[in-house]
């Protein structure tokens, strides 16, 4: 079942979803070539813990990390480890915060060094299909246009929609109703209303859809080796369209 959250309790996520925001500000000058995506981590994790949060991801079914490091052909999920990042990297960090019982997520795929052609193209057209759809969400739109958004600006491009992984519901819970497909049918899927709160978070290939999990259970990658872009917002309907939770006052950029 969907919760609506109230008022009060969604001023409650924004807390966190502030805090997830200004985790991704932070680490941003610490992503260059020769850092360890291990660092990335220890570096978000103990900033984490000094605002009186709790990073979601550690230990969260098993997974041994604060946060998700997915570098190049990584989709998702990616283990930060000793692998250093090199110049012409694309690596996407992926943040969900817990203040006081409530989560904030968001994830952004940033550049290391100097970013390839090929590479700034496909994360710029993630970045366009993620605020495309966050345009269309408002009270009587249907969940399936979000999807339906994303899918209809990508595909001409030539890249391709991973369908194994989607936007979901949050707040108490890491992961709620509904699930957000970003691919999909206009018209299809219940209304929107206030008060619905949940993330959508397009994972985009330059290459083929398909995917596999790495030995590890958790890193998903390309099947056919090409890279993949992700960015990630938590959003909340209002009376009349959107607000993003996890887009912190004067930035433009994200």
């Amino acid at each position: 079942m969907i919760q609506i959250k109230s008022d009060e309790e969604i001023n409650q996520m924004r807390k966190s979803c502030h805090l997830a925001a200004e985790v991704l500000i932070m680490i941003e000058p610490h992503i260059k070539p020769g850092v360890t995506t291990q660092a990335l981590n220890d570096i978000c994790h103990e900033y984490i813990l000094s605002h009186n949060a709790i990073p979601a991801p550690l230990n969260y079914k098993g997974f041994p990390r604060s946060i998700c490091t997915s570098v190049n052909d990584e989709i998702c999920h990616g283990i930060p480890s000793e692998r250093k990042l090199r110049n012409g990297d694309m690596v996407n960090l992926d943040i969900t915060t817990i203040v006081d019982g409530w989560h904030g997520d968001t994830n952004k795929t940033f550049f290391v060094g100097s970013p390839r052609k090929q590479a700034q193209k496909l994360r710029d057209a993630t970045h366009t299909s993620l605020q495309m759809a966050i345009d269309v969400v408002r009270p009587g739109a249907h969940l399936g246009d979000i999807g339906a958004t994303i899918q209809s600006y990508i595909e001409p491009l030539g890249y391709s929609v991973v369908r194994e992984f989607c936007g979901h519901g949050i707040g108490r819970n890491f992961h709620e109703e509904p699930q957000v497909l970003h691919f999909g049918k206009y018209g299809k899927g219940p209304l929107l209303q206030k008060g619905m709160t949940f993330t959508i978070e397009p994972m985009i290939n330059q290459g083929a859809p398909h995917l596999k999990v790495l030995e590890d259970n958790w890193t998903a990658v390309t099947l056919d080796g090409s890279l993949s872009a992700q960015f990630e917002h938590t959003l909340c309907i209002t009376k009349d369209g959107c607000e993003v939770l996890t887009r912190l006052e004067g930035r433009t950029d994200f």
